[in-house]
């Protein structure tokens, strides 16, 4: 326009910056997982799946089977809860367990290992519970 003043080289530069990011924000943001809160997590055990030895989850800890999309947590001598570790918001499947957090690489949803309950957004919806119990001293889940 005649007579506008060029833009200022700080207004410009701020500019380019902020496209090629807003496109990596998108880019990361799409997953392949699909399923979205509410979805079925179909990569969880649909049958019995042995985790091993009993005695590897102590008391009062979890632990984070990766292969077979299980975290397991012993509540007291005899009894255990064990949730899919499909994220309930895309899908994805949760490679980090913190004490009893279990952390989403994919968006950073965040996750009660003890009862699935949501800690951590964008996840609205708990992790599926899978029947868990203990036979002949080997932690059967699925």
């Amino acid at each position: 326009m005649p007579g506008t003043p060029p833009p200022a080289r700080r207004t410009v530069l701020r500019a380019a910056a902020l496209v090629p990011a807003a496109g990596l924000g998108i880019t990361a943001c799409s997953s392949g997982g699909g399923g979205g809160d509410g979805g079925s997590n179909s990569s969880a055990p649909t049958t019995a799946v042995d985790l091993g030895e009993s005695d590897e989850v102590k008391v009062g800890a979890s632990k984070l089977y990766t292969d077979e999309n299980v975290v397991v947590s012993r509540i007291s001598d005899d009894e255990y809860k064990a949730f899919s570790t499909i994220c309930t918001h895309e899908g994805c499947p949760i490679n980090k367990l913190q004490g009893h957090k279990l952390i989403c690489p994919c968006h950073g949803s965040q996750f009660d290992a003890t009862n699935g309950k949501v800690l951590h957004a964008p996840a609205i919806s708990p992790l599926e519970e899978l029947p868990v119990k203990v036979e002949d001293g080997k932690i059967v889940a699925g």
